[in-house]
């Protein structure tokens, strides 16, 4: 089987059952991951995403297998609840 039919036959629950594997190391009934099954297991989430989402997240793969990394900028206004006009502020707090 080659790893783009072995990729099309798996379903999202397995995509996402694979994924927290390898965010946690371990599989869901706390059986750690060898370092086989982790490089494995990482190789099916990438080539996954690289074929079944469209993703736009900061550092994902993308539709076609290409690297989707957003900009600071970009980054800023997809996660406030306003326009941020500069760009060289980190946080504002009141005393």
């Amino acid at each position: 089987m080659s790893v783009e039919q072995l990729v099309s036959a798996m379903t999202p629950e397995i995509y996402d059952n694979l994924k927290t594997a390898v965010e946690l190391g371990k599989w869901a009934d706390g059986t750690p991951l060898t370092a086989e099954q982790k490089e494995h297991s990482l190789q099916a989430v990438i080539a996954y995403q690289a074929l079944h989402l469209d993703q736009t997240d900061h550092m994902t793969v993308a539709a076609g297998g290409e690297l989707n990394v957003k900009s600071k900028a970009a980054l800023k206004t997809q996660f406030s609840d306003q326009p941020i006009v500069g760009d060289d502020d980190i946080g504002r707090f009141k005393p």
